[in-house]
Order: C-alpha cells, then structure tokens, then sequence
C-alpha cells in the first residue's frame, strides 16, 4: 500500500470485492439521544445491513471503481430488539436507501496499524441544503442545513490483504452524529442523535438475521440485492420522508 491506487485497492478489498460480487455488510447498535439540559439517553436499537457491487469505472480510468449499493437499516425497540412500526405514536420511517452508490478514485485514505491489522478510517463531515427547508417541513426539520458527521473504520488482517484474493474478510464500526430524524416531529429543537454500530462483512446475504431477511422480504425485496448499474441521485432518510410526504 505504497501508492494512492495501491491503497484504494486494498480498501476496496476490505470494503467490497475486486471480482464484482455482491458483498453484504451487516451492523446492530444503538442510537442515542442528546440535547441541553437533558440526559442522554437510548432511544432506539438500530440493525442495518449494505448489499454491494464493485465494479470499474472504465471512463475515469483503471484505479477508479464504482460502488453500487443499497442499503436498509431499522429502528429497534431498545429493550425487545424488535423493529418498530410506531414511537410516541408516531410512525416509524426506517432507512431504505436506494440507490446509495459512490465513486472511488485514490485518495490518501488514513490507516492505523494495530499489530496484524489495518484500520481503514472514513471521517465525512456533511452540510448541505436540507431536502426539508423549515419553511415546507416546519414539523419535521431541524434547519435548513443538513449537519452530521459520518465515522467509519473498517479492519482487515494484513496477512489477507497480502494475499491474492479479491475479497478479504473483515469487521467494521460505524458512528454517526445527525439532527433529529424527521419523522420524531421535534422541528428545531436543539439536540440531536448519535447512532454508535459495528458490524462485519458477511459471507452472503443468508447469513443476515431470519428476522431481518423476513422484514426486508415482505416490504422491499430488492434491497436482498446490489443495483446492477450506476443511477442516481442517493437517497437518505431525509429525502426518502420528503418522497414519502411532499410539500402541499
């Protein structure tokens, strides 16, 4: 991993697979609540699960991919586990992202040694023009700006990636600091969520959870599999709640 392509390579290695099958992640944790004055507390348990494809991304070169995902998480009783359909008796709308792709190019990607692993480590600072400016969504939006910072680490063994294999095994945590989701229906309230996950590269989809596979089975059945082909624009919760609710 001496060269910017070099790492890219093993990254995509660890996070996916050089050969273009699909790769499943799947994460379970919790998702905390925070605001002044109050104490934290644990909202929701969250599971979520990422079906991926590699692919080249021929017209931008020979070291830069496509990452062609979707991705399905759920709020979680924090007790029970089980997936929720209402909170304060409010619907609950859980994370159906699709598509949810990326394109790769090198890029000085930070790795930390520790011992016979390496630690790919993903900080993306977000803020952008919220899907739900407050004027539309006075309800349901924390501002105009969408905040959040997205933490990922993802780890391998150096002995597998000094292999020659296309895919290596590996785990993977996951933190993230967001506004209020817009269907809690807290508007501007200060305060907010952290989400704090881990997880691990699957051998195959069947290896996710019954009870997940279930879910995923009765309500979205393609999120069982990555996009064939790159489209766009990503989806979010935030602009999967304004597809689901458009302004009047």
């Amino acid at each position: 991993m001496t060269t910017p392509a070099e790492l890219l390579r093993s990254f995509a290695r660890t996070r996916a697979s050089l050969d273009g099958e699909e790769v499943t992640y799947w994460w379970s944790g919790d998702v905390y609540s925070w605001a002044p004055d109050e104490p934290y507390q644990r909202v929701f348990g969250f599971e979520g699960l990422n079906v991926a494809r590699l692919v080249q991304d021929v017209e931008a070169g020979p070291d830069a991919y496509q990452l062609l995902t979707r991705e399905a998480a759920f709020y979680l009783d924090p007790t029970t586990r089980e997936i929720l359909a209402t909170w304060q008796d409010l619907p609950v709308v859980h994370v159906w992202n699709d598509p949810a792709n990326q394109k790769w190019r090198p890029f000085p990607i930070p790795t930390t040694e520790l011992g016979g692993q390496v630690c790919f480590s993903l900080e993306i600072p977000l803020a952008y023009p919220s899907p739900l400016p407050v004027a539309q969504y006075p309800v349901h939006s924390a501002g105009d700006t969408y905040k959040a910072l997205e933490l990922f680490q993802f780890f391998a063994d150096r002995a597998d990636l000094a292999g020659p294999a296309p895919s290596v095994p590996a785990t993977m945590s996951w933190s993230r600091m967001s506004p209020w989701l817009p269907w809690m229906a807290r508007g501007q309230r200060p305060g907010g969520l952290t989400f704090h996950c881990r997880g691990r590269k699957l051998g195959s989809y069947a290896e996710v959870p019954e009870r997940t596979r279930a879910y995923i089975a009765g309500h979205h059945p393609e999120f069982a599999r990555a996009p064939e082909k790159w489209s766009g624009p990503n989806e979010t919760s935030w602009t999967y709640f304004r597809k689901l609710n458009p302004p009047e």
